[in-house]
């Protein structure tokens, strides 16, 4: 497993609705000898939510706990199901409690896949772990003709160490790169699924993702 070091220094970004991408800089956390435990992320996770209605604020409030919960407890880098070949990826749920409105989740890519173009209808948090993975940010675009035409903003690639949030109508797709899996830590708020979207950018169609 690749330690979360790479040529640059790894980065935290935020992307907004309309595909931008602006860095937030934080300060590492000071780890102490007690570990950052799962349980304890989770319940100061909890806290911010309640306290923080703002989902860039969130964004910006939980940074810092991804960050420190990765570098505390190195047991998540193992934590993944191995990427069924079928269809290239594969979801681990770390922590699910009825009426727990978060998702937690690694997730395993295979080289070779691209994800399709989509947003997830609420504020998330990918962390990559191990692996360096492509991602595309886009924006909408709609004319007369094609009231879901999307267009290409920017795209980033990502190593490990690298943190990105998005606000809830940011799109973007996935694309592994290199020759091995790319694992991420994925956090993602509640979802609003009649307004979560795969996106068609030839067709300019939409469809529930």
């Amino acid at each position: 497993m690749t330690a979360m070091t790479n040529e640059r220094e790894y980065s935290n970004w935020i992307i907004g609705n309309d595909g931008s991408r602006r860095t937030y800089e934080t300060v590492d956390p000071e780890l102490s000898e007690r570990p950052y435990r799962l349980y304890r992320f989770l319940t100061d996770l909890e806290d911010v939510l309640l306290q923080v209605p703002d989902d860039h604020d969130r964004l910006k409030a939980i940074f810092p706990l991804v960050r420190k919960l990765l570098m505390s407890s190195y047991w998540l880098q193992m934590e993944y199901h191995t990427p069924n070949p079928k269809v290239g990826w594969s979801v681990k749920t770390l922590y699910k409690e009825l009426d727990y409105p978060i998702t937690i989740q690694t997730v395993a890519w295979l080289p070779g896949n691209i994800s399709p173009i989509h947003n997830h209808a609420t504020w998330g948090i990918v962390a990559l772990m191990d692996g360096q993975e492509k991602n595309r940010f886009w924006k909408r675009a709609p004319n007369e003709e094609h009231p879901h035409k999307i267009e290409l903003v920017d795209e980033y690639n990502l190593i490990p160490g690298d943190i990105i949030g998005f606000l809830p109508d940011a799109i973007h797709s996935v694309e592994p790169l290199g020759t091995e899996p790319t694992i991420t830590f994925n956090l993602y708020g509640e979802t609003n699924f009649p307004q979560r979207y795969e996106f068609d950018s030839v067709r300019h169609t939409v469809k529930n993702f």
